[in-house]
């Protein structure tokens, strides 16, 4: 083994890759990598057993120890997943899938050994059915190179990841499903035992995801198993502050993992253990089922209920939500009657409440609102519900924000699952803002011509994440969050503070009708 991992490290010196000093770390010793712009990288760093064989649907085991060096200068496979097509918007490159993936990346300033800097971790989105750790829009290295320690994690995701059952509640002693959030606990326990070896500080740690990571991050702001794993937190589109994709009871996750053991034919969780996941990937497209589950362990009830009882880590929370983006659909309206008819049909007990907040006044007006009322009965209140929870029940602030920047495409450009011409601020567009990576959207092909502005406006908001991260304020002429008058920061070509869009209308909006969930083209969840 020990002439393995000297060999292996010959051969990448002589290809002209300098690697970082050997770092101790659960398991036995890591080298990584140098890379550009005063940044080392540690790729694929084990923090959880392989949850193979026996260990598919149990909770994340302890790392196996290794002899050596452990060479983490590449990263390691995504969790079992569909694959991306090359002409996808946020087509960044084909990556390994395995269901061996609970490994995470480090990057840290080259001169942050024996300091305690910030430490930021990324929890990728992909509505708890896909998503990567290793994706070039969630590199760490921009953030890092300002002069915190980024990490980015891995979750097990799908029906290998979410799945509660009979069976596995048996095994649980009365708790089941939750796993990929179980991954990202233990992944933070690491992050405590391990991190300050990378020149962070366990003491700050700032948990931040979008969409789905979004939703983990509120999650674990209610996980009983997180408490003091983490002391900061930035949401973006996504919360189980709302309806959608809201923990539901563990017997009704129990009675879809029935369900999907039905359609696979097997005779026990056992045999299905025993199933190649491919195949139980597959037989679960056809099989509904809820990502989390109020399990008792982790998930102790609704968003609500948890804040309510003052069960949640009360710590700062800085949330929001992107102006075109919306997770409801009320169907087609091109005319101001066909616009009041589906306000009416969606909600039939606060229609004029409704059609007062967002008002049409001729056919050419009509998609604005028809967007804004999609966007805020689904992700907008979901944003505006947490950073009330958090200020209602708890003592630390919360801050808003509203992305409104649209992509400067290139000319000509098309996408399997994007139109140019009437995404808008769509649904992940501030993620490289916030992280420092917009070129990673030019990799393979030329899809944005980015301008000052949008260089200007990465500055901005990737400064407002480490101040927050370092202070808990994000800027300093930023408002926290006030129930009687909420505003929020705009986010765009101009950078203001504003009232939080149509915040008078969220009672109306609550128990809204959509016809189904909007989804992006292909069926593939946005992240």
């Amino acid at each position: 083994m020990k002439r393995y991992f000297a060999t292996l490290a010959a051969s990448v010196l002589a290809i002209g890759t300098a690697q970082a000093e050997p770092v101790k770390v659960d398991g036995g010793l890591i080298d990584g990598k140098e890379l550009a712009g005063g940044v080392n990288a540690w790729l694929g760093v084990p923090f959880a057993a392989p949850p193979l064989r026996d260990l598919r649907w149990r909770a994340p085991q302890p790392v196996q120890p290794w002899q050596g060096v452990l060479h983490a200068d590449r990263f390691a496979p995504m969790c079992l997943q569909g694959a991306r097509t090359r002409t996808m918007n946020h087509y960044f490159g084909n990556e390994a899938i395995s269901e061996d993936c609970l490994y995470l990346n480090v990057w840290a300033p080259k001169d942050a050994g024996g300091k305690k800097l910030p430490v930021v971790v990324w929890i990728y989105g992909g509505g708890f059915s896909v998503g990567s750790a290793s994706m070039a829009n969630y590199s760490g290295e921009g953030l890092a190179a300002q002069g915190v320690v980024r990490v980015n994690l891995a979750y097990r995701v799908g029906p290998l990841g979410f799945l509660a059952h009979p069976d596995l509640t048996a095994e649980g002693k009365g708790h089941s499903g939750n796993y990929g959030l179980m991954d990202q606990v233990a992944g933070l326990e690491w992050i405590q035992r391990n991190i300050a070896a990378f020149g962070g500080d366990p003491g700050n740690v700032t948990i931040m995801g979008q969409s789905a990571g979004s939703m983990s991050v509120s999650l674990l702001q209610m996980d009983p198993r997180a408490k003091g794993l983490f002391h900061r937190v930035v949401g973006e589109s996504g919360s189980a502050h709302g309806e959608m994709m809201a923990p539901v009871p563990l017997a009704k996750g129990e009675e879809q993992g029935a369900a999907l053991q039905r359609a696979l034919g097997a005779s026990s969780i056992e045999a299905m253990r025993d199933m190649g996941g491919d195949r139980i990937m597959a037989a679960a497209a056809g099989v509904p089922r809820n990502a989390i589950v109020i399990d008792g362990e982790h998930i102790t009830g609704t968003a609500q209920e948890v804040f309510a009882a003052h069960r949640q880590n009360d710590v700062p929370v800085l949330v929001g939500f992107n102006r075109d983006e919306r997770f409801a659909n009320l169907g087609p309206a091109k005319t101001v009657a066909e616009y009041e008819a589906v306000i009416r049909a969606a909600f039939p007990n606060s229609a004029a409440q409704v059609l007062k907040a967002y008002p049409v006044k001729s056919d050419a007006d009509v998609s604005r609102p028809l967007v804004d009322v999609m966007r805020d009965m689904s992700v907008g209140s979901q944003m505006f519900n947490w950073a009330k929870a958090n200020t209602a029940y708890g003592t630390a602030p919360a801050y808003g924000y509203f992305f409104t920047r649209r992509h400067p495409y290139t000319a000509g450009i098309t996408f399997a699952d994007h139109d140019p011409a009437t995404v808008g601020a769509y649904h992940t567009g501030e993620v490289p803002y916030f992280l420092r990576t917009l070129e990673s959207l030019n990799l393979f092909r030329q899809t944005r011509d980015w301008q000052p502005v949008d260089f200007q406006l990465r500055d901005t908001m990737s400064g407002m994440i480490l101040s927050f991260a370092r202070t808990g304020k994000p800027a300093a002429n930023w408002p926290a969050f006030d129930p009687k008058a909420p505003r929020a920061m705009q986010l765009g070509e101009e950078v203001k503070v504003i009232a939080w869009p149509n915040w008078q209308a969220m009672p109306a909006l609550a128990g809204g009708q959509s016809q189904r969930p909007a989804a992006p083209a292909a069926g593939r969840p946005r992240d």
